[in-house]
């Protein structure tokens, strides 16, 4: 029986019934609508202070004015942060961890080549892409990674500045390459997000306000760039950025996934290269300890600065407004 004929057959009772059943069911599916879905609000938490992009792996970060947000992190001309790494020989990471004076070399770029600067060493220009050069098979917190050998010269260069009887490799991340999945490892992240050479995750944001309370608990002058964020933020108070869930910077978008558990190589000086493996990892330990339901996610690695999801990608500034989005 088709619909008319079915309301022909209905007697008015019937008809008042439907009607104002219709009616109740379209006022409660208003209702859940307006009490279930929440709009947007953009609340100002603090301001860009410092965009920081480290291209090699471990070396000195580069502060740029402006960045573009990828999906692989931050992105200023040919330099792509943690797009480049040492590796030993059969394709093993090496980082500030095992060679802290890597964090006196510097990669940066003038356009079409690299260039790499470090005490005691001749400058050293190489091209960005050498089609010609091996791939190699590296391994990065173990899991497999590819990345091209930056050439003979490079390797002859970083094995003189680490005076090591050890030969170094720089490889770089190209985009067709195999990448690596931190939901591997960390399965709060999303399952299909991809990064090349960072510990994690693409992007790292850390406040200023935090790196001061942690230099007065700790009694040193520290600075922001020993903890190696991606994104500094100022105005705002110490560990703000720990209830950040979802950010807005710009048109840029960001989702809050973990904080960052903290090890030996914050101990490293970044304007020295000397590991002292104590400060002021031992002050993050004593008050910077997760919960006793996130063991499970962190062990004993204090936290400190916050690992982050790219949901939309655009242009990051130096004094952009961050805004925490809430619902």
């Amino acid at each position: 029986m088709g619909m008319t004929e079915l309301l022909i057959n209905m007697s008015e009772e019937q008809k008042v019934a439907l009607v104002v059943g219709a009616g109740v069911a379209f006022l409660g599916l208003g209702l859940g609508y307006k009490y279930l879905w929440k709009p947007e609000k953009l609340v100002s938490v603090g301001v860009v202070s410092k965009l920081l992009i480290h291209p090699l792996k471990s070396a000195k970060a580069v502060s740029v004015g402006v960045a573009e947000c990828q999906k692989f992190g931050l992105k200023s001309g040919e330099l792509r942060d943690r797009h480049w790494l040492v590796v030993t020989e059969d394709g093993h990471m090496v980082t500030g961890r095992q060679q802290p004076r890597l964090v006196l070399v510097s990669l940066t770029s003038d356009g079409t080549h690299a260039v790499l600067n470090g005490p005691n060493m001749e400058e050293l220009r190489f091209p960005i892409k050498q089609p010609e050069n091996k791939v190699m098979d590296c391994r990065v917190f173990g899991e497999d990674i590819q990345g091209r050998d930056c050439g003979d010269k490079v390797s002859r260069w970083l094995t003189d500045y680490l005076g090591d009887e050890k030969t170094y490799h720089v490889v770089h991340f190209e985009p067709q390459m195999r990448a690596r999945y931190p939901a591997k490892s960390m399965p709060l992240f999303p399952k299909k997000e991809e990064v090349a050479y960072p510990d994690v995750a693409a992007v790292m944001l850390l406040s200023e306000a935090s790196v001061e309370d942690l230099s007065r608990e700790s009694d040193n002058k520290l600075t922001v760039e020993r903890f190696r964020p991606n994104i500094v933020i100022s105005d705002c108070g110490p560990f703000d950025e720990d209830s950040w869930e979802e950010i807005q910077i710009g048109s840029v978008r960001l989702r809050r996934v973990i904080s960052c558990g903290r090890c030996v190589f914050t101990t490293v000086d970044p304007e020295t290269g000397v590991i002292t493996r104590k400060e002021p990892l031992e002050t993050l330990k004593r008050y910077r300890q997760c919960k006793p339901s996130e063991k499970h996610l962190y062990q004993s690695s204090p936290l400190f600065g916050q690992l982050l999801s790219v949901k939309k990608t655009g242009i990051v500034q130096v004094g952009d407004v961050v805004y925490k989005v809430t619902r």
